[in-house]
């Protein structure tokens, strides 16, 4: 076959096409879209595996070759397996904006005469496989397999597909997040062995992040972290107070981590709050651009979206995955334009809603397939300079995910093991099932450690873009955190690193001119601060926590309000950004408060 993709890709299209083109893509086929589909048309393969970043229009890439395959009769039918049921709707949805109907509602016996075809869940195909093989073996069927690392999420469904679906007579693959971090085989994937001997997935065109913001098809992200001070009691009984993003132990890491996130301290409000200002800046250039809190479990997202009433004053819409309107929710919010939506999971892959342009990061799954997911939520660009913000807890795994944005990975099947050396990637299994769990009621991860988050609050720490940080340390509500949420919703990738690039500048400036009590920063310039080391710094903690511990029991006060009491005394950040000056001050009040009640 020998027609050109130029030619014959778009001519015998439905006038829906590409007028409204799947979920809000361009009226054309973007560059990667046509040279695809080119490719394709040129090698007629019976697999093509397309890796194409989030937002990037994976959809409209394959409904456009469905529409070519069918219209030159290479197939008769199409098969689309998504990984959850609002998707398989979604692209029902999207087909028949193009003139293909596929039934969202199959479940067996045979097809209505109006359908081309059905959408099914991988997990449907795990059910019943051979009722799908039937179908392929009766008419020659695309079979689409969106997302097709999902094919990898068990053994049962990765055995179903390739029963269901081996005498298909095409298949087209689709990912466009990292693999999994197993070496689990994905089906009708072609691995390729390089010179050191392993064997890794061989996509037959990829689209990467980097491609598609030079291009202008995804929005550039800007990540807003903040750190903060964590407190907590183990299960031992000991109090633990910890700077999160500071050097500790992986348990110590997850545990800070928990704290922040839970919504009765002070570090959830805190950044609520800035994301919802950073919200109202966006929306000057994008009226309907909508913000979304990725949430670990249905009491912290309920709990989220009771503190947006309270911080904004509106109803935040709540999606939760085991409720029954949960997709009509979705629908609601993406065609409204309310400001906010609270998740459980289920938004973090394939759900689109085009208008949202800021994120919070408020679970504590560390894999970077479901990071990926979860940003490329925020991706999706509608017009040239829109920006996305997303906001992450100075966690290490998430830094190292954000700055990595770039980079393309392979699944990879042999993993060599080195002596003391671990892969960031290599997630055990279970924590892949987690990070891929639609029903969220228990999980089991509040359990994980058995422990009582006492008190947390937030401190804007950086702002990461393009793999660089920019900004330092300030208090929430100072005039350095407003310079960053006040960044322009609509600016082009490389006028985001320049007014970035000033505003660090600004901030360093700004700080120099203020006495060092007064100053917002609170890592003050080098020139200014006391020579002090790691070591001794943490030694005076260690000790201000050993003092105010033993004053708990003498004064029948929490460790809270006594920490509280010194900060209002003796003024200064939160002790674990507090200067060594501030520390031994704290230390000597607390000393003469023990000494009166003697």
């Amino acid at each position: 076959m020998t027609t050109t993709a130029s030619s014959s890709s778009s001519h015998h299209l439905s006038p829906a096409f590409p007028g409204r083109a799947p979920w809000g893509t361009a009226g054309k086929l973007r560059a990667w879209q046509q040279g695809a589909m080119e490719k394709y048309i040129q090698e007629q393969p019976r697999d093509f595996l397309a890796v194409a970043t989030p937002g990037a229009g994976k959809t409209t890439f394959a409904l456009t070759l469905a529409s070519w395959l069918l219209h030159h009769h290479v197939v008769q039918q199409v098969t689309v397996v998504a990984p959850t049921e609002h998707l398989k709707k979604q692209w029902a949805e999207a087909a028949a904006r193009i003139g293909i109907k596929l039934d969202p509602e199959y479940s067996a016996g045979p097809l209505g005469k109006d359908y081309q075809g059905v959408a099914v869940t991988y997990a449907g195909v795990g059910v019943r496989p051979m009722l799908h093989r039937n179908r392929v073996e009766q008419r020659k069927t695309l079979v689409i397999l969106d997302e097709i690392h999902h094919a990898g999420d068990s053994k049962s469904w990765g055995e179903a597909c390739l029963e269901a679906f081996e005498p298909a007579t095409r298949r087209l693959a689709l990912t466009g997040t990292p693999f999994r971090s197993d070496t689990n085989p994905i089906p009708f994937v072609t691995y390729e062995e390089g010179n050191d001997g392993i064997r890794r997935s061989a996509a037959d065109y990829t689209y990467g992040y980097g491609s598609a913001l030079a291009d202008g098809v995804v929005r550039p992200v800007i990540f807003l972290n903040y750190s903060g001070t964590m407190r907590w009691r183990t299960k031992a009984g000991d109090e633990i107070a910890a700077r999160l993003g500071e050097p500790m132990t992986k348990d110590a890491i997850s545990q800070a981590w928990r704290t922040a996130l839970d919504p009765r301290g002070e570090w959830m409000p805190s950044v609520l709050r800035a994301a919802d200002q950073r919200l109202t800046e966006v929306r000057k250039a994008i009226p309907d651009a909508g913000a979304l809190v990725i949430a670990a479990d249905q009491d912290s997202a309920r709990a989220y979206a009771k503190l947006i009433r309270e911080i904004t004053g509106c109803k935040a819409t709540l999606v939760l995955s085991d409720d029954a309107g949960a997709s009509k929710n979705i629908d609601t919010f993406s065609n409204s334009d309310d400001r906010w939506m609270v998740a459980v999971r289920m938004v973090s892959e394939g759900v689109d809603v085009p208008r949202l342009a800021v994120g919070v990061y408020a679970t504590t799954i560390s894999t970077p397939l479901f990071f990926a997911q979860a940003v490329g939520r925020f991706v999706r660009s509608r017009r040239r300079g829109e920006t996305a913000s997303v906001f992450l807890p100075t966690v290490p795994d998430l830094l190292s995910f954000a700055g990595e944005m770039e980079r393309e990975r392979d699944h990879v099947l042999d993993r060599p093991k080195k002596a003391g050396e671990e892969d960031p990637y290599a997630e055990s299994e279970k924590e892949m099932d987690e990070a891929n769990k639609e029903q969220d009621e228990d999980t089991g991860e509040q359990e994980q450690f058995s422990f009582e988050a006492l008190e947390s609050d937030a401190v804007f720490d950086r702002v990461m873009y393009n793999g660089a940080e920019f900004g330092m340390q300030a208090h929430p509500g100072s005039e350095e955190e407003q310079d960053y949420l006040g960044i322009p919703g609509l600016l082009e990738p490389d006028q985001v690193q320049l007014l970035l690039q000033k505003r660090q500048a600004r901030q360093i400036a700004h700080s120099r001119k203020k006495p060092d009590e007064e100053a917002d920063l609170l890592e003050l310039p080098a020139e200014r601060r006391p020579v002090v080391s790691h070591k001794e710094m943490m030694e005076l903690r260690k000790k201000l926590n050993t003092m105010v511990g033993a004053y708990v029991h003498q004064s029948g006060k929490p460790h809270g309000v006594i920490h509280t009491e010194l900060r209002r005394v003796c003024g200064g950040p939160p002790s674990a950004e507090a200067s060594a000056g501030q520390l031994r001050q704290r230390i000597a009040k607390v000393q003469e408060w023990a000494t009166r009640m003697k």
